[in-house]
């Protein structure tokens, strides 16, 4: 049979497309990935829209027990592996889909939006992205940093960085584990406030210029599709003292800004930023410049 994998899109129950409708209400088995990402509304919305019950899985589900319950039952019934976002945007969906393979599996995907795309709401060109990079929870004697050569590379070509930003669900709790307990910690999602101050850390740890934080230009984004989202902009010391509210946060470090860019991303600005977007007169005609504002290629091999 059949292993589908079916993006929920970011926001509720009724960002399912059609198509992911339809096979999940034909679905025998039906799971919903839990720790990668997060819906906005509970489980029970879910399943009163689809009509099934719905099982959560977890990081121990997935990482180690999808053989037993989630690809055995694929070889003779369909089960539809629900994700928040589009499932292709994760190294964890991608191994499942590689594991299913592995034992002759079938596995379809349903696409739906994802912060990927989400994030050109604020303005930027989707375009000009570089590498996305994911920022951890520092810890006390864990701090890694292993996304900044990243940034700094977007940022050497121009290219605007997205940041993906930490998520803690369903962790176990090691003091309680050395007594013998099973007992997990509190849900933790990484703000843009923790994610500015990390950047900020970093960049005094290297000391390399990737970006600057009183004048490198960064945007908030929160709830990306959904009615509350959130999006603001300014440097990162000032989006450190943003209240962007709720989970989930993704935050934006530009690189070289486009006039149509900056003309959007003046409705973000957080209030009183020292940051001035300052748009560029140009005396090309408008004939040589595209629906993008960008220069024909013809035009740009003459300068």
């Amino acid at each position: 049979m059949v292993l589908y994998m079916v993006g929920l899109g970011l926001g509720d129950e009724d960002d399912i497309t059609v198509k992911g409708l339809k096979i999940v209400k034909s679905a025998d088995f039906v799971f919903l990935e839990a720790y990668t990402s997060i819906l906005g509304v509970d489980k029970s919305r879910l399943e009163e829209l689809y009509g099934k019950s719905i099982t959560v899985a977890d990081r121990n589900m997935v990482e180690t027990q999808a053989e037993e319950l989630i690809l055995e039952p694929s070889v003779k019934k369909n089960v539809a592996f629900l994700v928040v976002g589009d499932p292709v945007c994760a190294t964890t969906h991608t191994d499942l889909w590689l594991r299913a393979k592995q034992r002759n599996i079938e596995v379809r995907i349903v696409h739906n939006a994802s912060i990927m795309g989400a994030a050109g709401a604020c303005g930027l060109q989707l375009y000009n992205f570089g590498h996305t990079v994911s920022i951890p929870f520092f810890e006390e004697k864990w701090r890694p940093t292993s996304f900044y050569p990243k940034i700094k590379i977007n940022r050497q070509g121009g290219m605007h960085t997205l940041c993906l930003l930490d998520i803690k669900v369903k962790e176990p709790d090691f003091q309680a584990m050395m007594k013998g307990k099973t007992k997990y910690l509190p849900p933790s999602f990484m703000s843009v406030n923790t994610a500015s101050e990390q950047l900020l850390e970093a960049e005094d740890s290297h000391k390399e210029h990737a970006y600057d934080g009183s004048q490198t230009l960064c945007i908030g984004l929160a709830r990306m599709g959904q009615d509350s989202q959130c999006i603001r902009a300014g440097t990162l010391e000032e989006l450190k003292n943003a209240n962007m509210g709720e989970p989930l946060h993704s935050l934006i470090i530009c690189g070289d800004l486009h006039d149509l860019e900056m003309e959007v991303l003046k409705e973000y600005l957080v209030e009183g930023s020292s940051y001035k977007l300052v748009l560029h007169e140009t005396d090309t005609p408008r004939e040589e410049v595209d629906e993008c504002g960008t220069l024909s290629r013809e035009k740009y091999l003459k300068m």
